[in-house]
């Protein structure tokens, strides 16, 4: 009896003495973390365990579940070789995203933990506008998807002594399923943009930049607010920006009044991201925080998606010198992404993107290199959508001085830090694996190509997608979807009425909005838009509700363009052949573009150029581009022979076309 007790003494004894150095071999990392970081963290304090980012000291994320094992991973984690991150959300669950910019910037632990529990900012608390809102659950096209609160706890939320996370690796800790994957293999050690050269270099083999022409800068950018200085006859000589000079590229339009404008915005608010936790911001400190520095204006203080947003009015989406859109398209390749979650609806996988700034965006991922051709046999319903073709069409239109694309821009993503570690989206968070070429891939939830066989896969987990702007708010700015009257029938034997019907066209100009106003006009534009293109998926187009019918068309969704270089699909332009319609401006502009000193491939050539990822095009499809435009002009050539030119040219040069009625 007495070896008994003495066997159950020792046995105690040894399980005291090993949860002892169990608890210090835990503890001292953390310690020397702690230490580490008030010498070196000033004000914002140490990397905490669960801190906002940055965030006083070592704190508690209020997750006491927490094993010992991942704790001491996270504070002992430092900074990785680039793709060694791929190795880590192989155990890890998916993160909540991290908190508002004021809330990762420092302050108090128990501050930096409230900003990861606070969620996203609620609806109407930004108040630029007079209901203006900055929640991305209010969007039509990401409800159901960014509303659903997070359920994996997350090590880390924003930058502190210059590293992500927990430990500065992006890596994360949770409660959450473990993923079920074996990681692979990290690459050799070296600098970040050697991940980037994995998918430029065989990109840039099959199309090469022309020699003696260098990429242009954005600070030289046509689109804002370079333009003048390169027009001026700075060190780059720009045939884009002699375009934009031309005496058709000055034209004015109608100044907008007050019911021309998408938004009244009260010039006296100015941006204030607190807004997004207190909604009472406004009314809180002192009064002389409302007055502005000497030569600011709130509108100064907006951000560019913003600006973008109120400049839109019932002429154009954007101005033709608006500052404001060259630097959009900055943030769309370089903001830093907190949120991602899968667009519900269409064919193909499209996912929502939402920036630290507040913005969102589409982003459509690389499904094709930029030589190959949509394969003969496909169905223009079934092709791919492609991400470089949503980049041109922005260019293009741009070009055309039509101004109803949304600014576009390319951009490497880290799949695994700015993707699989940020997104709420179970159903996304899913579908990741790594392929038997040790490369990170997903394929989402769509109706088309969301397969394992037709999965998105990185090198070894970046990929190449475009970022479109998103347009304001449907629940502030509604928009109306309307057939287009030469939709194709989306079916493998039926024809649509007008590929049958050569007086087609008489039928739509007798029926609303098509019998008065500029709406037919409109159509010839982005019938010709489309046929350069050579896109086929033009079934809806969108308005903005609040002009009426006096408005202009919205070009949206152009991922089917620039699908094949060496075909023109001639029935694109039935519309233009059966209307014989074109706005004289237009009609003088292609002829312009037709000209060898501003030649259409050229100039396109250039703009693309200042995208992140160019060459956006392959050589082909720019040469496709002046092809196409010849016989657009043909076309119209061939109409005015038939019917005269003053039946065929509208004047739109001399008065406001919106106010006619159209009879021909």
């Amino acid at each position: 009896m007495l070896l008994v007790r003495k066997f159950r003494v020792l046995i105690l004894m040894v399980f005291l003495v090993a949860c002892t150095l169990h608890i210090m071999i835990d503890l001292l990392p953390k310690l020397e973390k702690r230490a580490a970081g008030t010498d070196h963290g000033g004000g914002g304090g140490g990397e905490g365990a669960a801190g906002g980012g940055g965030g006083g000291g070592s704190g508690s994320n209020g997750n006491p579940g927490c094993s010992c094992s991942h704790a001491a991973a996270a504070a002992a984690g430092g900074p990785k070789k680039p793709g060694e991150e791929a190795g880590d959300w192989a155990k890890a669950p998916p993160p909540p995203p991290p908190p508002p910019p004021d809330r990762q910037a420092g302050g108090g632990g128990a501050e930096a933990a409230g900003a990861g529990a606070a969620g996203w900012p609620s609806k109407h608390t930004l108040r630029i506008l007079q209901d203006f809102s900055s929640d991305p659950s209010s969007n039509l096209s990401s409800r159901s998807l960014e509303k659903n609160p997070p359920d994996r706890g997350v090590v880390g939320g924003g930058r502190a002594g210059g590293r992500e996370g927990a430990g500065g690796d992006g890596s994360v800790v949770g409660t959450g399923e473990a993923f079920p994957y074996r990681s692979p293999a990290a690459p050799q050690a070296g600098p970040d943009r050697n991940q980037k050269a994995l998918i430029q270099e065989e990109r840039l083999v099959s199309n090469r930049r022309p020699p003696g022409r260098r990429q242009m800068q954005p600070e030289e950018s046509p689109f804002g607010a370079g333009e003048e200085a390169v027009a001026a006859g700075g060190a780059f000589s720009s045939k884009l920006a002699a375009l934009f000079q031309h005496p058709l590229y000055q034209l004015p339009l109608p100044p907008p009044g007050d019911r021309d404008v998408l938004f009244n915005v009260n010039s006296d608010i100015r941006f204030n991201p607190k807004a997004a936790e207190n909604p009472d911001w406004q009314n809180e400190g002192n009064e002389d925080e409302a007055f502005l520095p000497t030569g600011e204006t709130a509108v100064d203080s907006y951000p560019n998606w913003l600006k973008f947003h109120i400049g839109i009015n019932r002429y154009e989406l954007y101005s033709r010198h608006n500052p404001a859109i060259g630097a959009l398209l900055q943030d769309l390749a370089s903001q830093k992404i907190t949120s991602v979650a899968m667009k519900s609806g269409g064919t193909q996988l499209k996912l929502i993107m939402t920036f630290q700034n507040y913005g969102q965006a589409l982003f459509k991922p690389m499904k094709q290199t930029r030589e190959q051709e949509t394969p003969p046999d496909f169905f223009y319903f079934s092709d791919y959508e492609r991400h470089n073709a949503e980049i041109a069409a922005f260019h293009l239109d741009k070009i055309l001085d039509f101004r109803r694309v949304p600014p576009v821009a390319g951009r490497l993503v880290n799949m695994t830090r700015e993707i699989r570690d940020v997104t709420r989206d179970k159903k996304l968070w899913r579908t990741f694996f790594i392929s038997p070429a040790n490369n990170i891939c997903f394929y989402g939830e769509c109706s088309y190509y969301c397969s394992t066989e037709h999965a998105l896969c990185g090198k070894p987990d970046q990929i190449e997608g475009s970022l479109a702007a998103f347009l304001p708010d449907l629940s502030l700015a509604k928009r109306k979807t309307w057939r287009n009257p030469w939709r194709r029938s989306y079916h493998k034997r039926k024809k649509a009425e007008w590929e049958v019907d050569p007086d087609y066209c008489e039928e739509v100009k007798q029926t609303p909005p098509y019998d008065r106003g500029t709406r037919i006009l409109d159509i010839m534009d982005m019938t010709i838009f489309d046929f350069l293109m050579g896109n086929m998926d033009r079934h809806h187009y969108e308005t903005f509700e609040k002009f009426g019918n006096e408005t202009f068309i919205i070009h949206l969704d152009n991922g089917r363009g620039f699908g094949k270089y060496s075909h023109d699909e001639m029935s694109i332009l039935v519309p233009l052949n059966q209307c014989c319609r074109i706005r004289k401006s237009t009609y003088l502009r292609l002829q312009l573009l037709a000209k060898e000193e501003y030649k259409l491939s050229h100039l396109m050539e250039e703009s693309l150029q200042m995208d992140k990822i160019a060459p956006i095009l392959y050589t082909l499809h720019l040469e496709a581009m002046d092809r196409r435009l010849r016989l657009v002009l043909k076309a119209v050539r061939d109409c005015i022979e038939k019917d005269g030119y003053s039946n065929v040219v509208e004047n739109d040069l001399v008065s406001d076309v919106n106010t006619k009625v159209t009879k021909r």
